[in-house]
């Protein structure tokens, strides 16, 4: 059984994705390609979720595991996020990881 909304909605493929992306997709691009200034899963995953919240974004879900606090949503949202990561490379990757800094230093 998946896991699902309280509407119903099973949203187990959109955890499965966010996951592979985030854990396997963005890295290995990362690897493969010089610049890239993240390349740890851990690292999409604090880029993508501070993008989501536009803030830190433990200061609006728990930490255990965030992905499975998100929302229907948000799970495609932040979907949305790696897939410009993965899309536009390594000048998307800088900007957003910038800004995630930046909201962890006035934090």
């Amino acid at each position: 059984m998946g896991q699902q909304t309280l509407s119903g909605t099973d949203i187990s493929a959109l955890r499965e994705e966010y996951i592979r992306k985030v854990t396997e997709e963005l890295p290995a691009k990362a690897h493969t390609n010089d610049g890239w200034p993240i390349t740890d899963d851990h690292c999409f995953a604090r880029v993508v979720l501070d993008t989501l919240f536009e803030d830190e974004w433990s200061h609006h879900i728990n930490r255990s595991p965030a992905y499975k606090q998100l929302s229907e949503d948000q799970l495609r949202a932040a979907i949305t996020i790696a897939d410009r990561m993965l899309t536009d490379g390594r000048p998307v990757v800088e900007e957003l990881n910038e800004q995630s800094l930046r909201w962890r230093q006035t934090n």
